[in-house]
């Protein structure tokens, strides 16, 4: 009987506590009890996005709020700068394409992180920018940006600072208002350890102003019908009932645990999986690595038999390259419902993969350097 690991970044595990909430009898969602549980995960939110601003909940991906955050503060023929470093921030501007908005493309190599002096220059040279679309932890290449440093440029421009913080957020230190991020982003599937199926957005006063400009198409995903039904505890329109009951029980879990905890406890799973990795003799493909997911270089003849044999053989789930990149890179998550236990699991089968597929390592040599971090702490 084979048991399975999920270490992917995304969907990531999720704790019995949450997936027993969707078994729960389903409420209407328009009744004071569920109103109440929603109320509470709305300011359970704030906690997590470390805002006093509201977080609006919505029913889609990471990407339904990333199209959220295009069509609410743009009109067609805008100007944005686009700072990406991978698969996830390209989609800002291919989303922002797709609306017949300019795109300014400030991007770097993958592996890089984003040069926040380039932003600052793009800026300066295109005073009529409405808005600086970046992303937090880009998950396709294990990469960290520099929000703060980000953050204090563009607030002293008209711009507003939009972040995708779908991976990031709850895994690795994010602070939306003393950062000064106008417009961040995020979805349950990964640091909330929850399933697929939530998005969530908050909003500066600053991006409220440009939204009221706005002339972007807009139904299901125009805020202010949100902003207007958050009055009263409710949707504009059906919620996924369930997963918000699962994710009010979450937001507990995160409070009881609290964040700055969380952040130390992914932070060392991260040196621990980096050390062990190249303890293995594989080298570190991002240069400015995240806390919630680790890439390294692998041959490409190998790089997507790795992920296939540790899923088939051994049970365990991790993420190959995407796009450019597939084949090229195999990824490891420490995010959410990922524990010590997992990782060194995890590890250990990548060390028999390896030898399996011919690549001359010594079995114990990754999980032994893992242990020796987790260890000291």
């Amino acid at each position: 009987m084979k048991k399975y690991y999920l270490l992917t970044p995304g969907p990531t595990p999720i704790p019995p506590e949450v997936a027993l909430k969707e078994a729960m009898p389903i409420l209407h969602h328009r009744t004071s009890e569920f109103g109440q549980i929603f109320k509470d995960t709305a300011e359970g939110l704030k906690y997590v996005f470390c805002t006093q601003q509201e977080v609006y909940i919505l029913a889609g991906s990471g990407t339904a709020a990333m199209e959220t955050a295009v069509v609410n503060f743009l009109s067609a023929g805008d100007e944005i700068i686009v700072a990406s470093c991978g698969i996830f921030g390209d989609r800002w501007k291919n989303i922002a394409k797709a609306y017949g908005v300019k795109v300014i493309d400030v991007s770097v190599p993958y592996g890089e992180a984003v040069k926040p002096e380039e932003i600052e220059k793009a800026l300066k040279e295109n005073p009529n920018v409405k808005a600086v679309f970046t992303t937090f932890t880009e998950t396709s290449t294990g990469v960290a940006n520099d929000i703060k440093a980000i953050g204090k440029i563009v607030a002293g421009f008209k711009a507003i600072l939009v972040v995708d913080a779908v991976s990031g957020l709850g895994g690795q230190e994010f602070l939306t208002d003393a950062w000064e991020v106008d417009v961040v982003v995020s979805g349950s599937q990964k640091g909330f350890m929850l399933a697929p199926g939530l998005a969530f957005i908050t909003v500066s006063k600053k991006a409220w102003e440009l939204a009221e400009k706005s002339t972007l198409p807009k139904f299901y995903f125009d805020l202010k019908k949100y902003k207007k039904s958050y009055l009263t505890d409710e949707t504009p329109f059906t919620p996924p009932v369930t997963l918000i009951v699962s994710l009010n029980q979450a937001i507990k879990m995160i409070q009881s645990e609290g964040l700055e905890n969380m952040w130390a406890q992914y932070a060392l799973l991260a040196k621990a999986t980096r050390a062990a990795m190249q303890g293995l003799g594989l080298e570190l493909f991002a240069k400015v690595p995240c806390e919630v997911v680790t890439s390294v270089k692998v041959d490409e003849s190998i790089g997507s038999k790795i992920v296939k044999l540790l899923r088939d053989n051994y049970g365990v789930s991790i993420a190959g390259g995407q796009g450019a990149m597939k084949g090229k890179i195999i990824r490891f998550a420490h995010m959410g419902y990922i524990g010590k236990a997992d990782l060194l699991v995890g590890i250990s089968c990548l060390e028999m993969a390896l030898t399996q597929l011919g690549v001359n390592v010594k079995c114990g040599a990754g999980i032994g350097i893992a242990e020796e971090v987790l260890l000291k702490g």
